[in-house]
């Protein structure tokens, strides 16, 4: 029970990435607040899981790429729990469009949720959290990107990384910052993506096969551990190998 007594507030957790970091948080002990916007019945049922497996759990929504949205939440979680240990900055969207095509409207979106969200998240949490951990969702595509249809996407992870690692100068020593960088995860975001243009990035994978959601949640557990007590600023990817 590595989490017991510590609370959690995790961004997007209503499915995928943020379900899977909710569930493995609550079966280690942890008490937690789990956020999304627009997929409430979905995020209802993860907190229904979230209660059987025993863990003291809360919804609230909230659009973290909103100020007063983003202060709202953050006062909930820390009236309710007293405290925030954990943070994980999971919510995230894309726009799969091509260039010629994309909007000024999707690329703000897109960096408002992905990287101004984050950034406005982190530090509403400050007043509840003296020391803790934060771990960013990031993704290989702000390494390398993946797709010119998501460059929107992929420049606002980058923006997450080069965030995860001046937030971690910024709140040291109390408080350790690191990403997680997942490369091709089987979740709900890229169920729609071209059947030819799945089995050509499977190719590419050196495992053969993408990820399951719990092996990143695994990763972010790891960094939001004690075991992870000399590491900030890092980001950790978990891509199964990518050529």
């Amino acid at each position: 029970m590595r989490f017991k007594d510590k609370t959690v507030l995790i961004t997007g957790a209503s499915r995928g990435i943020g379900k899977a970091c909710a569930v493995l948080f609550a079966k280690e002990g942890a008490k937690i607040a789990i956020n999304c916007d627009n997929s409430e019945l979905e995020a209802k049922k993860v907190l229904e899981e979230l209660k059987a497996l025993g863990s003291d759990a809360i919804f609230v929504k909230a659009d973290i790429s909103n100020e007063s949205d983003v202060k709202r939440m953050a006062s909930e979680v820390g009236k309710k729990f007293g405290k925030i240990d954990i943070l994980v900055n999971n919510a995230g969207i894309v726009f799969d469009i091509p260039f010629k095509e994309k909007t000024i409207e999707q690329w703000q979106k897109t960096l408002a949720v992905n990287l101004i969200g984050p950034f406005l998240v982190a530090k509403a949490v400050l007043p509840f959290m003296k020391k803790g951990k934060i771990v960013n969702i990031s993704s290989t595509s702000g390494i390398n990107s993946q797709n010119p249809d998501s460059m929107d996407y992929a420049a606002a992870k980058a923006g997450v990384i080069s965030l995860t690692k001046t937030l971690a100068e910024a709140l040291a020593p109390n408080i350790l910052v690191n990403s997680v960088a997942p490369g091709w995860i089987d979740t709900a975001m890229n169920k729609n993506l071209p059947k030819k243009y799945i089995e050509k990035e499977t190719e590419k994978i050196w495992l053969k096969r993408w990820a399951k959601p719990e092996e990143v949640a695994r990763a972010v557990l790891f960094l939001a551990s004690d075991d992870a007590s000399y590491i900030t600023g890092t980001t950790l990817i978990v891509d199964g190998g990518y050529k």
